[in-house]
């Protein structure tokens, strides 16, 4: 198949598969947050238990990425999709269809397998299909508006549905996408052949190390919001997985077939692109988490105008990502653009700062929402082309699973620090005598200050780290020591 500089229109067409099938899988992520008191009333879910309802779909989504990454370039990276994308669609209808807490539970678990196993080789599919350079940036452009504009257009859609339908719909909505997307990527994706289960063997008891510790990080992130940092719980989960994740490095420094080859961070780019996306999520989150509960909890949004509060934002990544990105980092660099990218997100971060109780939206929300929404535009895009560049075709899903993965437990991370630092700050005033809605607000600056902090020093680790340029594959060789290639790319 010809990649040059006007790909085929099949593989044009092939991208927005690519892209409908992230697009469910990121919806899902937060079209549920506005049904979630209407499930509690529905299925008699505790303030408590309710979380499991987004926890169970969080934990196998963030402890299989990097794993079916690694699969998928060894049995071939379309099967790894569409097997993906056809259990999600599966999951999504017995999540429409549960009458109880136990069943919806054990669905939203497989819809979290299913996307694990489909969105962790999409990048890599696109690297693979667009090579030249500045159609390789337009494609991941469109990727990046999908991958970090879903999330808002899931609020508005998650509101609509539960508002006008019930909230099973949010669920079913899924199924003609998920159907339209299987059949259209067996016919239309490109299906290279994998590496090979017989000339590359699986690691097993790597990637249960692996995946392991990746859940169960996840799952002591997730509780510490509720049990505290300093619990004995989380401290010890936080422990089981630092000890399961080191045990994973220096296994796959030691074997001749490493489930995830260490040479992929001698390159700078993949480990500090990875790094730095930490900073932009927590940016991100900051403003889309408690952003919204500003919206609805301090100035009695509806879960609709909660979702068209978020639109300009939505509006601006697609235009910022597809229409900007690119020519911006043709001119000056994709690390340049990162940094500039970056900067305007910590400036719509601080103007959530002037955020009062009485607060109007044109006045207090909107200026955050037209900066995040150029910022992350232009950042995500740069940052996906800095972490893929200097990968091999070989090692493609797996690079693209790492990113996915940095992606999940970064912003659970992000989330469950911002989260335990505003409800502390919270408590504080409310103690001091503080009205709720004030408390609240006041935990909420908190956590905008510490994000902004957070993407301040993102800044500085791409000023340091990156490079321009850092875009030779790095090849397969004789197997390293453990920890050579993280010390190569400090």
């Amino acid at each position: 198949m010809s990649h040059d500089v006007s790909p085929p229109r099949r593989d044009w067409i092939a991208l927005y598969v690519l892209c409908l099938g992230m697009l469910m899988i990121v919806l899902d992520g937060t079209i549920v947050n506005t049904a979630l008191p209407v499930l509690k009333e529905s299925l008699g879910f505790s303030d408590s238990d309710l979380t499991w309802v987004l926890n169970a779909y969080l934990i196998p989504f963030g402890g299989l990425l990097m794993l079916s990454g690694r699969i998928g370039d060894l049995i071939g990276q379309r099967r790894m999709f569409v097997s993906g994308m056809a259990l999600f669609t599966v999951a999504s209808l017995l999540c429409g269809l549960a009458d109880s807490q136990g069943v919806l539970i054990a669905a939203r678990f497989l819809q979290g397998v299913g996307g694990a196993l489909g969105s962790s080789v999409i990048l890599g599919m696109i690297i693979t299909m667009f090579r030249e350079p500045r159609v390789q940036g337009r494609a991941i452009g469109i990727y990046s508006f999908v991958a970090s504009a879903g999330g808002s257009v899931g609020l508005l859609l998650g509101g609509v549905l539960t508002d006008v339908l019930s909230w099973h719909w949010i669920f079913f909505v899924n199924l003609p996408i998920g159907i339209a997307t299987v059949v259209l990527a067996l016919r239309l994706v490109p299906n290279p052949d994998g590496l090979g289960l017989r000339e590359h063997k699986v690691d097993v008891p790597g990637a249960l190390l692996l995946t392991g510790g990746l859940m169960v990080l996840a799952y002591g992130i997730i509780g510490a919001e509720r049990h505290g940092w300093g619990a004995t719980q989380t401290l010890l989960l936080l422990a089981a997985a630092i000890a399961s994740l080191t045990a994973f490095v220096v296994r796959q420094g030691r074997i001749a077939h490493p489930l995830m080859p260490l040479r992929l961070f001698r390159s700078r780019n993949v480990a500090g692109a990875n790094l730095v996306l930490l900073g932009v999520l927590s940016g991100m989150f900051s403003v889309f988490f408690f952003g919204a509960r500003y919206a609805g909890e301090v100035l009695g949004y509806s879960p609709v105008e909660i979702g068209l509060a978020f639109l300009p934002l939505t509006v601006l990544i697609g235009t910022a990502s597809t229409r900007l990105a690119q020519p911006l980092s043709e001119r000056f660099g994709p690390r340049r653009v990162l940094m500039g990218g970056l900067s305007v997100i910590a400036a719509g971060v601080l103007l959530f700062l002037r955020s009062p109780v009485d607060g109007s939206y044109v006045e207090h929300v909107l200026p955050s929402m037209l900066l995040l929404g150029v910022g992350a535009g232009v950042s995500f895009p740069a940052i996906m082309s800095l972490a893929m560049s200097g990968v091999a075709p070989q090692d493609s899903g797996i690079a693209s699973g790492v990113v996915n993965t940095s992606m999940q437990v970064g912003g659970a991370v992000a989330l469950s620090v911002l989260a335990t630092f505003a409800a502390d700050r919270t408590a504080s005033r409310a103690a001091d005598g503080a009205s709720a809605a004030e408390a609240l607000n006041a935990g909420f600056h908190v956590a905008y200050l510490i994000a902004a902090g957070v993407v301040v020093a993102a800044i500085a680790a791409a000023a340091l780290i990156l490079r321009d340029g850092d875009g030779a594959p790095a090849e397969a060789h004789a197997p390293e020591p453990a920890g050579a290639a993280l010390s190569e790319a400090a």
